[in-house]
């Protein structure tokens, strides 16, 4: 690696600062990457695997959730034949790459990491018609994947070569760390770029090769991100990019023998499909395959009797609305205590009325729409749910315009064991519990299947201690919203049915893709 790469590695890690999008400079190249975008016509996206282009009869088009007619791209979909020749291919590719220096990879992902610089609003643009955000929501998850091009190269260069052990006397012994193989990144529609980057560049940067296959609703983010690897060197059948049906070729890669591992993040239904499947040993598999996952969430944020009540109205409407809702860390229960129950409604009534809806296009919107047709009549089905189980505050409506709007909906005295305080909806709905005190609102919030993230709103020091210590979440946070983890700063992955507890963005998370080997060696004298 060259010496001025090694320097910028040396260096301390420091977070991707975000676009000021009150710049008027910004504002300008933003709205410049959003035309061009729209005047663009729809590109067809071919299926490669060693050295052959493949179209497929059927086609997958990825469309604009706030102009569903807006076709971005159009896609293959790809066959169980298909998949298995990008398996046996990845796993030629991978004997070469497990043998290329670990600073030859660090150097790709480097390289890498400044082309996203160099295309920032370009694929900010791209997020927001692609997947409805907002443009700063959009840019704080292309923040996130060029973080993740300087996170993990440092944690793989620590990881890197012998690893000291226990000196035994005779004897010379030592540690390294060695890739496992293929693996197939399943990532979602919702952060399309950061989490499918993020698994990729995991995957890579530990010598491992891979085939991603992204989400039907957000495919043409994935597949510019797999151009620019290319671009940055990485071998064309190291990283590769696919599409098909879930339930037959992504199936078809999971199971298929060569495959090593699975990285997927999504639904927990689908996830426990995966498991189940990785788990079956195949015809001529020689491992035990390993999964790494995330599922989703059931998110709470209490709010306790001495809160700032201003702070947590805040909070929770920015974690239960950003996006429109639609985060595995998102905020779906606001559990208050009866003491500031009535005073914490109106605040927060009050705070979600000013939420502005509309395209993500239009810098004056804080929500957009959400994903899609389907999402949209679920998330209806729930709100109709929940004004039987509890007291409609706000919203509860579809806007009577192009796309999918769902107003922001906020429905307060629910119980418990209601089926919108249990049921992940994945969409602007937030049910407001009303507890007894501290120690009843963490019964509530730890009686889920999900473990994903939650937050405490208090001002009592003892109440905070006794929250990190009973909350059972992968991550938890205490007097601020329940959204926006950073990278190096809050490792991310949750407990039970929240998945595997990977901690994407953590110092022991490339151990996922990596296995040990000891080796003892007798001193002969």
């Amino acid at each position: 690696m060259a010496a001025s790469l090694s320097k910028v590695y040396e260096a301390e890690f420091k977070n991707e600062p975000l676009i000021d999008f009150s710049d008027l400079v910004n504002r300008r190249a933003m709205e410049r990457a959003l035309s061009e975008i729209g005047r663009a016509q729809p590109r067809q996206y071919a299926l490669r695997c060693g050295g052959r282009e493949f179209h497929t009869d059927e086609k997958i088009a990825s469309t604009s959730p706030s102009e569903p007619k807006r076709v971005l791209g159009m896609f293959q979909n790809g066959t169980v034949d298909i998949a298995n020749q990008y398996v046996q291919e990845a796993s030629r590719a991978f004997e070469e790459w497990k043998c290329f220096p670990v600073e030859e990879r660090v150097a790709c992902v480097h390289r890498a990491g400044e082309i996203l610089r160099e295309r920032r609003f370009e694929l900010d643009a791209l997020l927001c018609c692609e997947v409805g955000k907002s443009r700063t929501e959009a840019d704080a998850e292309m923040a996130e994947l060029i973080d993740f091009t300087e996170f993990y190269p440092r944690q793989m260069l620590r990881l890197a070569g012998r690893q000291k052990l226990t000196p035994v006397l005779g004897e010379n012994n030592y540690l390294n760390y060695i890739p496992l193989g293929v693996g197939v990144v399943i990532s979602p529609w919702n952060f399309p770029a950061a989490i499918m980057g993020g698994m990729t560049l995991a995957c890579i940067v530990t010598g491992n090769s891979v085939i991603v296959k992204p989400s039907s609703q957000a495919p043409t983010i994935a597949a510019v991100f797999v151009e620019i690897l290319h671009k940055a060197r990485v071998p064309i059948n190291v990283v590769s990019f696919f599409t098909g049906a879930g339930n037959t070729a992504g199936e078809a890669l999971v199971v298929h023998p060569q495959t090593r591992f699975v990285a997927f993040t999504g639904s927990k239904r689908s996830g426990l499909r995966i498991h189940e499947q990785a788990a079956r040993s195949q015809p001529g598999q020689q491992w035990i395959k390993r999964t790494i996952l995330e599922m989703g969430g059931k998110d709470a944020i209490i709010v306790d009797d001495s809160a700032d009540l201003d702070a947590a109205a805040d909070g929770v409407a920015v974690s239960a609305f950003g996006y429109a809702g639609q985060k595995c860390s998102a905020c779906s229960r606001a559990i208050v205590t009866e003491k500031v129950y009535d005073q914490f409604l109106k605040k927060l009534i009050s705070r979600v009325k000013s939420i502005s809806i509309g395209p993500p296009e239009d810098p004056s919107n804080f929500m957009g729409p959400v994903i899609s047709q389907e999402a949209m009549r679920s998330i209806l089905d729930y709100i109709d749910i929940g004004r039987k189980e509890g007291r409609l505050l706000t919203g509860g409506r579809s806007l009577d315009r192009e796309g999918y709007f769902i107003e922001p909906t906020v429905i307060a005295d629910v119980g418990a064991k209601a089926r919108i305080a249990q049921e992940e909806i994945f969409g602007p709905v937030l049910a407001v519990i009303r507890s007894k005190n501290l120690d009843e609102a963490l019964e509530i919030a730890n009686d889920s299947e999900y473990g994903l993230t939650g937050a405490v709103y208090s001002r009592d020091p003892k109440a905070l201690e006794r929250a990190a210590e009973i909350f059972h979440v992968g991550n938890l946070y205490l007097n601020r919203k329940c959204t926006g983890a950073m990278v190096g700063a809050h490792p991310f992955g949750g407990f039970n049915m929240s998945g595997t507890d990977s901690k994407s963005g953590g110092e022991d998370y490339l151990l996922l893709f990596l296995q040990a080997k000891t080796v003892a060696e007798e001193i002969i004298r």
